[in-house]
């Protein structure tokens, strides 16, 4: 069983930074050992993938998300950040933060980004 939660959203003007932060708890061996990621749901929309860390700490990001967010786990691999630098309306969304390979997720976190 693993539970994560998730911080750091809230209201931003366009071309200003947020820092998202997720905490796993629970398997921790397994966490550990897993990918996490950051996933995000604008209203009407499906989820979809932001960026992902690897345990040995390899990124992929999405390709609205490269250059501009960085993606970061710190050494007890169980909590992950997301720093969001120049942040434009289109980002707008309700953050989930996973363990990917255990199918575990947060409860969201709203970023809201005014033009």
């Amino acid at each position: 069983q693993v539970q994560l939660e998730e911080s750091g959203g809230g209201l931003v003007q366009a071309g200003g930074s947020l820092r998202l932060s997720c905490t796993a708890s629970g398997n921790i061996v397994r966490i550990k050992s897993s990918t996490m990621g950051w996933y995000r749901q604008a209203a009407g929309k499906q989820r979809e993938f932001v960026a992902r860390i690897f345990p040995g700490g390899f990124t992929n990001y999405a390709d609205s998300a490269r250059s501009r967010f960085t993606i970061s786990r710190d050494n007890t691999r169980t909590t992950i950040y997301l720093q969001m630098n120049n942040l434009k309306p289109e980002d707008t969304a309700v953050y989930y933060c996973g363990v990917l390979e255990l199918n575990s997720w947060g409860r969201g976190t709203q970023v809201t980004v005014s033009p």
